[in-house]
């Protein structure tokens, strides 16, 4: 005899009319570690120019959206959700927001035959170093969430560190007078400072749940 059979009946009917709430706490986790494998890939790609790896980023993409979707069906079937629910779709879209910001770059870097230099290596590297911090976050949210606050303040002040040297790499990228690749460039800072705000704002999203749990 299944467990299922081995239910009574008012147990069925108990979970037929209010199924057993999604652990959300680990979805959003596991999205967070996707976008951290994506962001590390990008360091990789910024490191190495290899085709290979900006080809794994784009694939990578795809899996992101995959999880995305899969969430967002997760959330929309929900009967209840242990946080809020807007926060959890905030969240979810965010992060995946983040891996399209590290596709855009590559997409653009290729298409505008541009190489890899030291700025955009730097940009992934601090960009990485927020998107561990989101993780380790919402790693935290069934077991510690308060500290989560402190990981969440993490990623934002990686947002902020992040946008002060894309306002020096844009000076110094308009000095000369090499101005198609001027502006083939700052696409690609647009692209990179665009995962960051959106990190930033998942960040946020991070510490509303922590604000609203503790």
């Amino acid at each position: 005899m299944s467990d299922e059979q081995a239910k009574s009946l008012p147990a069925r009917l108990f979970e037929r009319f209010f199924p057993k709430t999604p652990d959300f706490f680990s979805l959003l986790h596991k999205q967070s570690l996707q976008v951290v494998h994506t962001v590390g890939l990008l360091v990789r790609f910024m490191e190495t120019n290899e085709e290979a790896i900006s080809l794994e980023i784009r694939a990578d993409e795809h899996a992101a959206d995959r999880v995305k979707m899969a969430n967002v069906h997760i959330l929309n079937e929900a009967f209840s959700t242990p946080i809020d629910r807007e926060d959890i779709y905030r969240a979810i879209m965010t992060l995946d927001e983040v891996v399209n910001g590290c596709k855009d770059a590559v997409n653009d870097m290729h298409a505008l035959s541009l190489l890899p230099d030291e700025v955009t290596l730097e940009f992934s590297r601090k960009l990485l170093d927020g998107v561990r911090a989101l993780e380790a976050g919402f790693g935290k949210l069934a077991t510690n969430p308060a500290d989560a606050a402190h990981d969440a303040d993490a990623a934002r002040k990686a947002e902020r560190k992040i946008e002060k040297f894309y306002r020096k790499a844009l000076a110094q990228l308009f000095q000369g007078d090499d101005y198609l690749n001027m502006l083939k460039r700052r696409e690609i800072y647009r692209h990179l400072i665009t995962a960051a705000e959106r990190m930033a704002h998942c960040a946020n999203t991070l510490h509303d749940i922590v604000v609203k749990m503790v």
